[in-house]
């Protein structure tokens, strides 16, 4: 009887409980089974290749070998082989931020108005403006033979080079949303983007820094110790009369044009393959019956929207102290610290790192959260703090180690919250079509701003410290403003925004939910008659 009991379960209370929990899986509703299949067979399509995401980083890579080698190199050009004045410098850096950060929302406009093409609507974009930034590009590195005019003519491709460089980037930047609907697909091309954009920045950094670290070696200071010692009351303090031989200024033309060159190539190489692999989607996220957004409306939403400006203004900060890092660490290891022939080195240490340490981010932030691998960036603080106070040679190159790690979270962090906040504005606002490159034209109008008021009061300051071009040994002054550029300052910015970041409310609870809607929505809502229904305030 055991047996047959035992054959027949259902008539026992034990295991005839077993029975009514098998049958309640097939009791789900229809319109729920068919929802499901249908979005697991919407996954399989969205998916992208690993080479479609290479090919998408890889296209990213040559902007950001030029901005790389530009952040650590052009100050110290300016100052040292151009022989302009800090205060001159200072103006140069700061408007070419500046007019580069202005560019940005008006590019964002143009493309949004955009029409498709057989290309795309954002391809033709980095297409046109590439040869265009090679040239610019060249001449922002050329030294011209006359004196005079060299602010002029140093601003001028700057402020180019800002201006084309931020028509790549915003179409680039906003291609992300164009890829796929799928979040985890875009964060998986994020984490291919930054880590090849890193290894462009390393690239650049390498490249540009081996090129021309012999017009910075230390031997060209032994040279000119008798010169100025004897004109350092007038001839470094006016650019018409340089204190560097002729040789050692020809010298450094000459290898700094050929790193311009070499750069040059890269773009060419960048574009090629960005065109070659990458397939813009038209828009999949909105309804085949949904109107663009006029972009002031977009706009307005847009700065109105609570999760974009709590990540603006922490990232805004962030990328203004490592913005500072950048423009001032070759600086400070010539002139604070005795490292001028470690200099090439330590930066390739920061950039391996951060290279390195992408994808270790990328699984932290899939494993605890995109908030919580923010604690990251603050790493740099204590070690940045110890080497103002203790210029070590072991002890810079764990600092550049450990920077590289803060820099490579602080590089995909902000671009990886970006999308999840674009899609939160989706769902309050479903019938807004085209709101990408709005959010991303202006997030990178402030970032650019920030930094272009950070490198220009960093100019400004070593001004104001008496910072004397040509010259191998600063005052006392100059070295104490270049500690508080690397240490004080970057540390307080950190801080701040962090603490911004604290209150961005996008959670990894609320960021699924938020997919599982859009989806829900793109398949419920079949017109955009109620359009102006969505345009109330969706602050939060």
């Amino acid at each position: 009887m055991a047996g047959a009991g035992g054959d027949t379960p259902q008539q026992g209370d034990g295991p005839g409980k077993a029975a009514p929990k098998a049958t309640l899986l097939p009791e789900e509703p229809p319109q729920e089974q068919a929802l499901r299949r249908s979005a697991e067979e919407l996954r399989q399509e969205d998916r992208l290749s690993v080479c479609s995401k290479l090919c998408y980083a890889i296209g990213g890579a040559p902007n950001q070998v030029a901005t790389s080698a530009t952040a650590f190199f052009l100050q110290i050009y300016l100052l040292d082989i151009a022989h302009i004045t800090p205060f001159h410098a200072s103006l140069v850096l700061f408007i070419g931020k500046a007019w580069g950060a202005v560019t940005d929302p008006v590019a964002g406009f143009f493309i949004s108005k955009s029409k498709w093409t057989k290309i795309g609507r954002l391809m033709p974009w980095m297409l046109g403006c590439t040869p265009f930034t090679i040239v610019s590009y060249f001449f922002m590195w050329y030294l011209p033979p006359f004196v005079a005019g060299r602010v002029v003519w140093y601003l001028t491709f700057y402020c180019l080079f800002q201006a084309l460089t931020t028509l790549f980037q915003v179409p680039y930047s906003a291609l992300t949303m164009f890829l796929s609907p799928d979040q985890k697909e875009r964060d998986s091309a994020t984490a291919y983007r930054m880590t090849v954009e890193v290894l462009g920045t390393l690239m650049g950094a390498a490249l540009h820094g081996q090129i021309v670290a012999s017009a910075h070696a230390s031997d060209h200071c032994t040279v000119n110790l008798t010169i100025n010692a004897a004109d350092s009351s007038s001839s470094l303090s006016n650019a018409s009369n340089l204190a560097e031989p002729l040789g050692l200024q020809s010298h450094g033309r000459e290898v700094y044009m050929i790193a311009a060159g070499v750069i040059g190539g890269v773009y060419l190489f960048g574009i090629v393959i960005l065109f070659i692999g990458v397939k813009e989607r038209d828009d999949p996220y909105a309804l085949n019956s949904d109107k663009a957004i006029p972009f002031l409306k977009g706009l307005r939403l847009t700065m109105k929207h609570g999760p974009y400006l709590k990540l603006t203004a922490s990232f805004l900060l962030i990328s203004t102290a490592v913005q500072l890092e950048q423009s001032n660490f070759v600086l400070f290891c010539t002139h604070a610290a005795s490292l001028h022939n470690h200099f090439q080195y330590l930066v390739v240490t920061i950039l391996v790192s951060a290279a390195v340490s992408i994808p270790f981010w990328q699984w932290f932030l899939q494993q605890f959260g995109k908030k919580s691998a923010a604690c990251g960036i603050s790493w740099m603080i204590p070690f940045a703090v110890m080497l103002v106070t203790i210029p070590n040679l072991v002890l810079a190159y764990v600092v550049a180690f450990v920077s590289g790690l803060s820099i490579a979270a602080s590089l995909l962090l902000p671009w990886s919250m970006l999308p999840d906040v674009v899609d939160h504005f989706r769902l309050l606002n479903p019938h807004a079509k085209g709101p990408e490159t709005i959010f991303y034209s202006s997030y990178v109008f402030f970032t650019k701003m920030s930094a272009g008021i950070g490198l220009g009061i960093s100019a400004a300051s070593l001004e104001f410290a008496g910072y004397k071009t040509g010259m191998c040994r600063q005052s006392s002054t100059v070295i104490l403003t270049l500690k508080i550029l690397i240490g004080a300052v970057p540390a307080i910015l950190i801080v701040i925004g962090l603490s911004i970041l604290l209150f961005y409310p996008i959670t990894e609870k609320s960021r699924k939910e938020t997919e599982f809607a859009l989806e829900l929505l793109r398949r419920s809502h079949p017109s955009t008659d109620n359009l102006s229904k969505n345009e109330e305030d969706t602050w939060i």
